[in-house]
């Protein structure tokens, strides 16, 4: 049961580390060309892979942010909640 766990598992790595590799945008690539990076996942599966998450693929840079939205001025919910409402009571 442990070696199908231990199997799974470097399954899942290595097809992670592959599409991510394939994804990784051309100038993003350290050490060896792209294609270069993708036979040596697919032929050592753990070895490629940890090869590429630690010296293959740059730093992680930060992600665009969304643009900033001004805070939406939020009115009542329900009749509750609404001091007109309450006052016509």
């Amino acid at each position: 049961m442990l070696r199908v766990v231990a199997a799974v598992a470097l399954l899942v790595f290595t097809v992670y580390t592959l599409v991510d590799c394939v994804q990784t945008e051309d100038e993003r690539v350290k050490g060896l060309p792209k294609i270069v990076w993708v036979f040596v996942i697919l032929l050592f599966p753990l070895a490629g892979g940890l090869g590429w998450w630690f010296g293959g693929r740059a730093a992680g840079m930060p992600l665009p942010m969304p643009p900033h939205r001004a805070p939406r001025r939020r009115g009542p919910i329900g009749p509750d909640d609404d001091p007109d409402f309450l006052g016509r009571l």
